[in-house]
């Protein structure tokens, strides 16, 4: 009897076990069959509506999708940290999102690189740090005393890179502005900056330019305090565990999208749906964590002061 009753805690000693491990430990990755798509999410860049934004890669899926065989199933994440977690949860196999993003699920284990979108014969964008004119804002150092709008927080071109910027320029967020809003996009900081309810934010220049086209913000009334370094366009990535054969697929097929059927050089579209001329999957992953050193200054305790100050407004 004794035997029995210890076997038997044992074995529910080893279930509970097992129920405790990472659901990333024990669940295998989606192959792309029919029965098991590829799992995709993307970030929810630019305060753009889900269906907006899966409008953007669609097309790119559906010419993968007819030349390999391979089936995706698309979603757009709530949040950056969101994406992040999908991906390190086993809950996805491919995600889209920011520098900063991807090096968080790098540092975790749970991404390696899969593409970046190509735009004359380049995979870099800018952030910026944008101003209204009749702000009396000339450069990062006038910030001091300003209303100022940054994205989310895990965002590499509304937060990490404006903010590193700053503070280079010998501005404290949390300290030398009067306020912070954190809108939580590229559009809402655009928007807020438009309206007058800031006198700067900080936002990606393909952003802006999109605001612009879409005669959300007038040009004239915006200057551009502060550009960044050339930053690796954000990342298409792959979770390490998804199988050598497929991942050998994928990096065909974009390095080849701009001459699969089904698809026009219109549908070809990157960060902000903007147009691209095609994509690569021939990307280092040096380049990548060296564009991490942009924003190195922004540490999680300067992210807590800064939304410390966000919040107090």
């Amino acid at each position: 009897m004794y035997l029995k009753q210890s076997l038997r805690r044992k074995l529910i000693a080893a279930g509970l076990a097992l129920i405790a491990l990472p659901f990333s430990a024990m669940a295998a990755q989606n192959d792309g069959s029919a029965a098991k798509p590829l799992r995709v999410i993307l970030v929810p860049a630019d305060g753009g509506t889900e269906d907006g934004t899966k409008k953007d890669f669609q097309p790119i899926f559906s010419a993968i999708e007819e030349s390999t065989g391979l089936k995706f199933d698309i979603k757009v994440g709530q949040s950056y940290g969101s994406v992040v977690e999908a991906m390190c949860n086993g809950a996805a196999d491919i995600a889209w999102y920011g520098p900063v993003t991807y090096l968080q699920a790098k540092e975790r284990g749970c991404s390696e690189l899969l593409a970046l979108a190509v735009s004359k014969g380049q995979s870099v964008y800018y952030s910026g740090v944008f101003a209204r004119t009749d702000a009396g804002i000339d450069g990062v150092a006038d910030l001091k005393g300003k209303k100022v709008a940054l994205g989310d927080v895990n965002s590499t071109s509304s937060f990490a890179v404006p903010v590193a910027m700053m503070m280079a320029g010998g501005v404290e967020p949390a300290r030398d502005l009067a306020s912070i809003n954190m809108a939580g996009s590229h559009a809402n900081v655009l928007k807020a900056l438009a309206e007058g309810l800031v006198d700067a934010g900080g936002a990606s220049f393909d952003s802006f330019e999109k605001a612009v086209n879409g005669n959300a913000i007038d040009p004239s009334k915006v200057k551009v305090i502060a550009k960044s370094a050339p930053i690796p366009y954000p990342p298409l990535a792959i979770h390490p565990k998804v199988e050598g054969d497929v991942k050998a697929r994928l990096r065909d097929a974009f390095n080849n999208i701009d001459k699969l059927p089904g698809i026009t050089k219109e549908q070809i579209r990157g960060y902000g749906g903007g147009k691209v001329d095609g994509y690569t999957a021939n990307v280092s992953e040096d380049d990548m964590a060296a564009a991490g050193k942009m924003f190195e200054l922004v540490t999680d305790q300067v992210k807590q002061d800064i939304m410390k100050k966000a919040s107090a407004r």
